[in-house]
């Protein structure tokens, strides 16, 4: 004890004793650990895992490849290295070559300038286009669902590096902009002539066997209140059938069905005057008209896929419904957006122009420029010389503003773009977007404007008491959906389909329940500010009668979701929810390599590699019957190239094995009973899923460094670099000494340096970075 005394000593006083045992040094401790426990597989020829300390043969040498050194520390802590079977060294020699690590680093970054980094020109993708607009100008409408899809990167869809605009997104762009300036702005248009809208369902049958309701629905925005026909295309069984043709709850006319071989669909046309707005066109059967309360519905219920097709081929179908009109139309009323942006008349002087400049202005997310309002007041001048209306030269002004780079793109000004070197904060502008696009996926509101203005938004308690209201703030619901989202993987939910035949009781409905549940949890810890280690084991949860009675936890009933407090840990956190544990099975059975690895990378930010080529696919079919899972995957351990991940990625998956593949609790897997223990590389065992938990919360740094490392690539835009990563140390360091409170990590983000400030175009160089040449001992 006394000994380990000593060779502490040198390492927390400023100058060592005389006579104390100095810290360990590379060419004493480090080389000659790696050379005899590393370097038989980690060698230039070898090159396991993609890693060599052949080329450390001194300390410098070995911190100018930083991302290895960080990588061996990691494994040596966690106890994954050196591998099982492989000689183990004493701890003390691992522990000694640990914090030569440590110190040497961190001497590294106190010695090395600051690097806000730089964010590439972000351009809006989907999500921030369609919330943009809607807050822009107050109009329902969603003109990006016709765009390309949005590249995605590090786990994110709003990476800048990844954004750019290919030819047929910019016409999509120019598309976009038209329909949007005509729903915005009304102009005294030509009343719109009768036209056709058709929605086909391929005779697909309405199905009279099931116990479900069952209706087709075609939703549609009448722009004006007008006269339409209904004109619908029916067949039905040998028998005839009555079928309800409804728009909204209102009955608009009703068809006998019946079937002929070989007939083509009897034609029924319904006329009726609709109200101008979005309406739901419903055909449904007489018996099951509660299918309709409550509204709305989704836009089709279709045959359930477990009805044997044997039982519907008698049964009505629907082949198409098609609209026509509109006859004897309205004129359309004037709309709020209308009003928000003609805040003048016509008649008014210069007029045109303070409408286009807070136009622009607020599309822009800055102070528009004069001679760029100039030009627009030109082209809208130029509409009325061609005989528009002062409406439809405002239409064309706003069109221009929609498709200029300073709306379709974050743009932040650089003072020294070409010069790395140096670093500046953001102007108030600049935070107000890039507050408003992380907590929101959209444009600053007004709050942020005027502070911005003012030059108040980066005062630290201004912008603290902005940052509380904005996470309160209902438009905070993105951040969930688009964060939560993608981190949790939430989106791949709507992709998964079990095999109907092991899980007959997954539908649309209980997959709807499960995302439900996950989205209001984290909507509470973020509201709430509670602990982000709730996403560990938060014990409660949101449940409906559906997916309480999937769970087996009794006393909730009803469609209503509702917040449940948990008596058992079975469902705390989200690990144990069954959206996550969905998707990360295969359809037919649980897979432990995909849960221990959605475990790696999304709570302990340390994924595994690709596996190697040639590794033989798991037989499914032996699997439960001749062999249980945990057998079937010792033979992907059998080799140490594969043991390597595996013995990383399939305790945290087996300890999950109580879940079947949809999430369903569970003791016994075909013809096995379930087992749930693990050991970990760093030599911790758990029995049960709850014990796994605990494990990972005693483990609590490493979730919150992975939080925060997520968390704040999503907040730039960006990857993170190496020299962000003193940054996430220091932001999950902490949030232990915060009570974990998500609002103390969502504002430690928003006030480091990465998200405050930014610098020139290029790499910063070696010598550029290390103020000083660091002595390596």
């Amino acid at each position: 004890m006394l000994r380990n005394l000593f060779i502490l000593f040198p390492l927390i006083c400023s100058a060592p004793s005389v006579g104390a045992v100095p810290p360990p040094s590379f060419e004493s401790t480090v080389q000659p650990f790696l050379a005899k426990h590393c370097a038989m597989c980690h060698n230039d020829k070898a090159k396991v895992g993609g890693l060599s300390v052949s080329s450390f043969h001194t300390g410098a040498e070995a911190l100018e490849k930083r991302d290895a050194l960080e990588h061996i520390e990691r494994r040596l802590k966690t106890g994954e290295m050196p591998p099982k079977g492989m000689p183990r060294p004493p701890q003390p020699d691992i522990d000694a070559v640990v914090r030569w690590i440590d110190s040497s680093l961190e001497q590294l970054d106190k010695n090395v300038k600051p690097d806000p980094g730089r964010l590439t020109a972000h351009r809006l993708n989907r999500f921030e286009y369609n919330n943009t607009i809607h807050d822009l100008l107050g109009i329902d409408f969603k003109p990006a669902r016709d765009f390309p899809a949005d590249d995605a990167g590090y786990g994110f869809d709003n990476i800048g590096d990844v954004l750019s605009i290919s030819p047929v997104l910019m016409e999509k762009y120019l598309v976009a902009a038209t329909r949007i300036s005509r729903r915005a702005i009304q102009a005294n248009d030509p009343l719109p002539k009768p036209s056709r809208e058709r929605e086909n369902f391929d005779r697909t049958k309405l199905n009279f066997e099931s116990t479900e309701p069952t209706a087709f629905v075609v939703r549609h925005k009448f722009e004006n209140e007008a006269d339409y026909t209904f004109h619908v295309g029916t067949g039905g069984p040998r028998e005839p059938l009555r079928v309800t043709f409804m728009l909204d709850r209102q009955v608009i006319g009703t068809q006998d069905v019946y079937y002929k071989e070989d007939e083509q669909p009897r034609v029924n046309d319904f006329k009726v005057r609709v109200p101008a707005g979005e309406h739901w066109l419903v055909a449904v059967l007489e018996k099951n008209r509660s299918v309709l309360r409550p509204l709305p519905m989704p836009p089709r219920l279709n045959t359930p896929p477990q009805v044997k097709p044997g039982k519907v081929a008698q049964g009505a179908y629907v082949d198409n419904i098609e609209l026509r009109g509109p006859y004897n139309p309205l004129p359309t009323p004037i709309s709020e957006a209308h009003k928000r942006i003609f805040v003048c008349s016509e008649k008014t002087p210069e007029c045109a122009r303070v409408i286009l400049t807070r136009l622009a202005s607020l599309a822009w997310r800055r102070p528009a420029d004069p001679a760029a309002v100039a030009r627009l007041v030109q082209l809208a001048s130029m509409a009325r010389t061609e005989g528009d209306t002062f409406e439809q030269g405002i239409r064309l002004g706003l069109q221009a503003i929609l498709v200029a780079p300073q709306f379709l793109f974050r743009i932040e000004r650089d003072p020294n773009p070409h010069d790395a070197t140096h670093a500046h904060r953001v102007d108030d502008y600049e935070l107000a977007s890039r507050l408003s696009y992380f907590l929101w996926s959209s444009m600053p509101d007004q709050t942020l404007f005027k502070l911005a203005a003012a030059g108040r938004l980066h005062e630290p308690a201004v912008e603290a008491a902005q940052v509380r209201r904005m996470m309160l703030d209902k438009r905070s619901e993105r951040f969930v959906e688009n964060f939560a989202g993608q981190w949790l993987q939430l989106r791949n939910l709507d992709s998964i389909k079990p095999d109907p035949d092991k899980f007959p009781e997954f539908d649309a409905e209980l997959r709807a329940a499960m995302k439900t549940e996950t989205r209001m949890f984290f909507e509470a810890v973020l509201r709430e500010d509670r602990s982000v280690l709730d996403f560990l084991d938060g014990r409660y949860t949101f449940l409906n009668e559906r997916l309480a009675k999937f769970y087996g936890i009794p006393g909730v009933t009803g469609k209503q979701f509702r917040r449940v407090e948990l008596t058992t840990p079975q469902r705390s956190g989200v690990l144990t929810q069954a959206s996550i544990l969905t998707v990360s099975s295969y359809p037919t059975r649980t897979s432990p390599v995909i849960r221990g690895k959605w475990v790696l990378e999304n709570f302990l930010n340390d994924p595994p590699p690709p596996p190697p080529p040639g590794v033989p696919n798991l037989d499914e079919k032996a699997a439960g019957t001749t062999a249980s899972l945990r057998q079937q995957l010792e033979k992907h351990r059998a080799s140490p190239v594969c043991a390597s991940c595996h013995n990383r990625m399939d305790p945290l998956g087996f300890g999950l094995e109580n879940y079947n593949a949809i999430g369903k609790w569970r003791t016994q897997d075909g013809n096995f009973p379930v087992d749930t223990s693990g050991t970990l590389p760093n030599g911790k065992s758990f029995n049960t899923p709850e014990q796994l938990k605990a494990t990972l919360k005693a483990d609590s740094g490493r979730f919150t460094e992975c939080l925060t490392d997520k968390l704040l690539t999503y907040a730039l835009g960006r990857g993170l670099e190496r020299y962000d990563k003193p940054t996430v140390k220091s932001i999950s360091s902490r949030l232990a000494k915060e009570d974990y409170k998500f609002s103390s990590l969502i504002l430690d983000v928003v006030n480091s340096m990465p998200f405050q400030m930014r610098r020139g175009e290029g790499e910063l160089s070696n010598d550029t970075q290390a103020s000083a040449k660091t002595h390596v001992p």
